[in-house]
């Protein structure tokens, strides 16, 4: 009953907050103008830039709301979401402006994050070792470097797939679904909750940001439901991992992980920095070969659903 709950509040808390903040982003100017000489700019018309403040706000409200406490956990999740939330609205406002944000600052500061997470005890601590059943527990500084890495990486590549309508909050709507049903299986409440309080608002995200959209999470968004998908698969689908159950959150995150370890691999050839936009993402190499727009989106969708069922599969097979 209470993911139900859940769901239904944090859905209905974004979908009903993005309409005000979204006349409030066209009265502040704060919108992603069309650009006819930039590739990844697709709409044609200034498009608020305000539902991450929707998305942050139906998260937590739910999630604290529902918990009843303030742990050490959740006041780093609401502390390094708020970091990331902040770095990202200086990041878009420098784009309604034409402008591009220095990478460096939005690195620091979604590090920052990650290390608060750290910090609070949620981490990459091991693995059980296939041939005798016994945990594996890491070094304390190798844990740091993987669970950074891990959480730096997530929030990354969820924010490099934001480029169409519909596509990153759909792709982190199906991850999360994933994520919701390996650790109910697994008896993980709190993880269970995170995710469905994760769908709740990437759906409710998506009732305004289906093509053609009228509101843009922009990159405090993105970077905001990166960051809690990598913190549910922490503290969830890592927990107690096997060497075989490490790759179930891989899988869940396959379509955005893959296709930007290539976008990162191919902008490293070509010797392009690492963060500098292009349109080297699939939904971009799709849309080249020919597909339209919901062709593209439904294609990543049907692709992210096999990689998840994956997922859920190898879960079934460790069983």
């Amino acid at each position: 009953m209470v993911y139900i709950l859940a769901f239904m509040l944090s859905f209905a808390v974004v979908v009903l907050l993005i309409p005000p903040l979204g006349r409030l982003a066209h009265r502040l100017d704060f919108v992603d103008k069309p650009r006819q000489d930039v590739e990844r700019k697709l709409h044609r018309q200034p498009i608020p830039l305000t539902a991450s403040y929707a998305i942050f706000t139906g998260f937590f409200l739910t999630y604290i709301v529902l918990t009843k406490e303030i742990s050490w956990e959740t006041a780093a999740l609401v502390a390094g979401g708020m970091l990331l939330l902040t770095i990202g609205t200086v990041d878009d406002w420098y784009k309604t402006k034409g402008k591009d944000f220095p990478a460096l600052p939005k690195m620091i500061i979604q590090v920052s994050a990650a290390v608060l997470v750290f910090a609070s005890g949620i981490a990459f601590t091991g693995f059980v070792n296939p041939f005798n059943s016994e945990y594996i527990m890491l070094p304390i500084w190798l844990q740091f470097i993987l669970t950074i890495l891990w959480i730096f990486g997530v929030t990354t590549v969820i924010n490099f797939t934001d480029g169409m309508d519909g596509l990153a909050g759909g792709l982190s709507a199906i991850s999360a679904i994933t994520l919701f049903i390996v650790a109910m299986t697994k008896g993980q409440t709190d993880s269970a909750l995170m995710a469905i309080t994760l769908v709740g608002v990437t759906l409710g995200y998506l009732k305004y940001n289906k093509a053609p959209a009228k509101v843009f999470m922009g990159d405090a968004g993105a970077t905001f439901l990166g960051f809690i998908l990598a913190v549910i698969a922490l503290d969830g689908a890592f927990k107690q991992a096997t060497m075989l159950s490490i790759f179930i959150p891989i899988l869940a995150l396959g379509v955005p992980i893959f296709d930007n370890i290539f976008v990162v691999i191919k902008r490293f050839i070509q010797g392009k920095a690492i963060y500098q936009a292009d349109a080297s993402q699939a939904h971009y190499r799709l849309l080249r070969a020919g597909l339209n727009h919901k062709q593209v989106v439904g294609v990543l969708y049907l692709i992210s659903t096999c990689l998840c069922l994956s997922s859920i599969i190898l879960m079934l097979v460790e069983m």
